[in-house]
């Protein structure tokens, strides 16, 4: 097992011992600092709803189910006060269902950690365990892959959503909703 703390222990050791230099150089050779990249990825909602409906709307770290992002803004339009939204996801004006069921795309192996960033690299996770996961390895958080779900018993209300928007065009005028209900349609035509 690799215990850091034991790693830790040395290098303070070494300091307390008047060894500068030796401590330096345990600290980078034994459990050496490199930053994190963050490139500022972003995904269109085409490339976003080929990764959810890959992983059926499954929290692929949990096995919890996600609901589409245009089905949950729908809903905040129209019952604000009751499933509030806030633009910068202020958790005490937003509804928790935005970080416990909104999906986003993660990174297996995050990219600042040698990860690629392209398709075999994306999963579909809730807000809220992509926030929590960051720029760990799943083996650090004790995380496994749970299986893809399948988006023919769950699609995560997408289809409800479309026949909604379809019935009632208003909701279109909203760019976010429009956005979202574009790329739904393109990407289960068919």
């Amino acid at each position: 097992m690799d215990d850091k703390a034991a790693v830790v222990k040395r290098v303070l050791a070494a300091l307390a011992d008047g060894n500068s230099e030796i401590a330096r150089a345990m600290a980078q050779s034994e459990y050496g600092f490199s930053s994190p990249l963050n490139a500022g990825r972003t995904y269109t909602p085409d490339q976003m709803m080929a990764i959810f409906i890959q992983d059926g709307f499954v929290d692929r770290y949990s096995g919890n189910r996600l609901v589409f992002p245009g089905a949950l803004r729908l809903l905040s339009r129209l019952l604000p006060a009751e499933l509030p939204f806030h633009k910068n996801w202020k958790m005490s004006e937003c509804h928790m269902m935005y970080w416990e069921l909104f999906p986003t795309v993660d990174h297996i192996i995050p990219v600042g950690r040698g990860g690629a960033d392209d398709e075999s690299n994306w999963v579909t996770t809730s807000m809220l365990r992509n926030s929590a996961k960051s720029n760990w390895l799943l083996s650090e958080l004790g995380w496994t892959l749970v299986p893809r779900g399948d988006f023919r018993t769950w699609d995560g209300l997408t289809r409800a959503f479309i026949e909604y928007v379809s019935s009632d065009r208003s909701p279109l005028a909203d760019t976010y909703i429009r956005r979202w209900y574009n790329a739904a349609v393109k990407t289960t035509a068919g």
